[in-house]
């Protein structure tokens, strides 16, 4: 009985989480086969599917649905399954005994026709032979010889606890090949210790996943870049041989580009460096020492990764810049092409204000021509009625009478013009 409150709805999701993918204690002498397959962020329940047909065939309960992590007894090997966001992985164990490592790894026990449909491409395949403390050292030669006659690497992990050595290449049976001797491990350190080691030789594949992209995106990002500036200098040249518009619709076609470059390889390279980072952090703790006339794995790594890795770095960092970079001179030049609208709109304005001052004092002169014209229509209306009425016997005297009529009708005249545009202007 539990006193508690309401609980957040992903309590038991995030528990489940913390405390997955335990170490499985180890005996000694041990045999591994690991496989790491990608698979993408949908493959859960095909992996689960399949998984339920070797469990089937074993008679052991399988997976549950939605679950990440699998570990079962199959009898003649033990079975781990770990799902992750793109990639899974397979690890069988078997305790026994070995006088020649690598010969009949534990893999031959499954069927063959199981591994051949597993969901996914592998990524990376690797045995390892875990040997007991009391197996006699075996010489330089004899271990160069387990690596097909190549060079190898050799350090001593867990702070003397057992011995590593390995080649970092991919055999003739397409599997990588380490053997570790045991020293003084407990069977959970050996666990912890394997797990480790599978999980550097996963995660640094996984981290170099993102190199074929830095390679592919280098090219476009120059020439974009190329393209970029010889806009810019167009940008700083006065003459009016090349054209904003122009140039602006370029700009987009550029900005279009690394936007879609980005797009295509942001995630890539944001997995690749949170894979290196765990490649980093797993090495840290193997707690490594050299083993004479050996480099150590660390070494190793880092210098075979580290170029890759910085190449990745590089370009992520190349092409967020220049994203930057495009926006940066877009606004510009955007701001340059509304300048220069502010400045066809102002001469538009002015020759408006132009054509309207035109217009004002040619409307003026239309109502000085209509003020002599209206009066010349009027005086000569009031010179007949001047006529008449001097021929009716009144005592005028026509010439005179419209000499006077002259400027009283004009005045009238522009006096009701005046106040008829008034009006108008005024809007009643």
């Amino acid at each position: 009985m539990h006193y508690l409150g309401q609980e957040h709805p992903l309590r038991d999701t995030l528990d489940k989480e913390i405390n997955a993918r335990p170490y499985i204690p180890l005996s000694m002498p041990e045999r591994v086969s690991h496989i790491a397959l990608k698979t993408g962020e949908t493959g859960g329940v095909e992996e689960r599917d399949h998984l339920g047909a070797l469990c089937e065939k074993y008679d052991v309960p399988p997976p549950p649905d939605g679950a990440t992590h699998f570990i079962a007894d199959m009898g003649p090997f033990r079975l781990r399954w770990e799902r992750h966001t793109e990639f899974s992985t397979y690890t069988f164990f078997r305790s026994e005994v070995c006088e020649e490592p690598f010969l009949h790894p534990v893999i031959e026990l499954v069927s063959k026709d199981w591994l051949a449909e597993m969901p996914g491409e592998v990524i990376n395949a690797v045995h390892l032979e875990l040997e007991h403390k009391d197996t006699p050292r075996r010489k330089p030669s004899e271990i160069s010889r387990l690596f097909g006659g190549q060079t190898y690497i050799g350090c001593s992990i867990g702070g003397g606890a057992a011995e590593m050595c390995t080649d970092l290449r991919i055999q003739e049976d397409r599997f990588g090949r380490i053997l570790m001797r045991d020293v003084s491990m407990t069977a959970r350190q050996a666990g912890r210790t394997i797990q480790r080691v599978l999980e550097i030789e996963t995660y640094r594949f996984m981290a170099l996943l993102g190199l074929p992209f830095a390679r592919e995106a280098s090219p476009d990002i120059r020439r974009i870049d190329d393209s970029l500036a010889e806009i810019a200098g167009k940008m700083s040249d006065k003459s009016d041989e090349f054209k904003d518009g122009e140039l602006l619709e370029d700009l987009s076609t550029l900005a279009a580009e690394i936007e879609s470059i980005s797009a295509h390889n942001s995630y890539r390279f944001g997995a690749t460096r949170a894979y290196y980072a765990i490649v980093q952090q797993r090495l840290n703790e193997l707690r490594e020492d050299r083993m004479k006339g050996l480099p150590t794995l660390s070494e190793t790594i880092e210098r075979r990764m580290a170029p890759a890795m910085k190449t990745c770095e590089y370009t992520a960092t190349r092409q967020d810049f220049l994203s930057r970079r495009v926006t940066r001179v877009a606004g510009l030049l955007r701001a340059r092409v509304e300048v220069e609208l502010e400045k066809q709109n102002q001469e538009v304005l002015e020759t408006m204000n132009k054509r309207a001052g035109l217009q004002l004092r040619l409307q003026e002169t239309v109502e000085g021509l209509s003020v002599v014209a209206i009066s010349y229509y009027l005086i000569g209306l009031l010179g007949y009625g001047f006529k008449a009425a001097k021929a009716a016997g009144l005592p005028i005297n026509p010439d005179i009478a419209v000499g006077v009529a002259v400027p009283v009708v004009a005045f009238l005249i522009w006096s009701g013009l005046r106040k008829a545009k008034k009006i108008l202007l005024s809007g009643g």
